[in-house]
């Protein structure tokens, strides 16, 4: 079970931090998992925001994120967040948790485009940035 917090309203060019608190994964284990936030604007298809795993930390960023997002992790609390920083009416979305074993090759085969490769799901978080 994946649990999301942390959306809501904000001004153009502020700041929120999502958080997705999961059970039935532990992070901590010797296994390796990918665990990765998603996005679903009104119209538009899933699409990957960003993804990490869960044993070394490697990370993937959309182009359109990079550098104003920051996934993270804390594998002794099994949970895992994301910084969103400069945020635009662009980034509006409902922010989706997802992870999974990681199974791909690399961090940005699991997580792009859609996170297809991801089996457990949070129940989605609105973000919605104004103008």
């Amino acid at each position: 079970q994946l649990v999301e917090s942390g959306g809501g309203l904000v001004q153009s060019g502020g700041s929120l931090r999502l958080t997705c608190t999961i059970s039935g994964f532990t992070l901590y284990s010797s296994g390796n998992y990918a665990l990765g936030w998603f996005r679903q604007a009104p119209g538009k298809e899933r699409e990957a925001v960003s993804c990490i795993s869960s044993r070394d930390g490697d990370s993937y960023y959309a182009d359109s994120v990079k550098g104003r997002f920051t996934i993270s992790r804390d594998n002794a609390k099994n949970t895992v967040y994301l910084q969103m920083n400069s945020l635009n009416p662009e980034d509006t979305a409902v922010y989706f948790c997802g992870a999974d074993y990681f199974i791909a090759v690399d961090i940005r085969n699991m997580c792009a485009p859609t996170g297809v490769e991801f089996g457990s799901w949070g129940q989605g978080n609105q973000v919605t940035v104004s103008s």
